[in-house]
């Protein structure tokens, strides 16, 4: 969500593209609709909400939003990185993404690096 700020330093949308273009030879794809709405992140980083409160909230927009209609399946099809500023999976948007796409489609699965 915060693709363009200075704080994304290397991880800026365009040199990210760049870099995982150049080193990986993959596409980079910046899909707003598994990310978060501001107020939610604020509350939670900003404000220091609840882990699980922000969890119960991002579960439910994701249900809102009907990723796992909207998005086609096929984008998984290859191995696929989903990104996010946090250090470890555990209180990780991505981590959230991936178990509720599993629980819809099931062939999802995560490998935290």
């Amino acid at each position: 969500m915060n693709n363009v700020s200075q704080l994304a330093a290397f991880a800026k949308r365009d040199d990210l593209a760049f870099f995982v273009k150049e080193l990986c030879g993959a596409e980079y794809l910046h899909e707003i609709r598994l990310a978060p709405t501001a107020e939610m992140l604020d509350a939670y980083k900003k404000h220091k909400g609840s882990w699980d409160v922000y969890a119960a909230l991002f579960l439910d927009l994701m249900q809102q939003r009907q990723i796992e209609k909207e998005l086609n399946p096929d984008l998984f099809d290859v191995p696929t990185a989903l990104l996010c500023s946090e250090p470890t999976a555990d209180h990780c948007h991505r981590r959230l993404v991936v178990e509720y796409l599993h629980e819809k489609w099931s062939d999802v699965k995560a490998v935290h690096l």
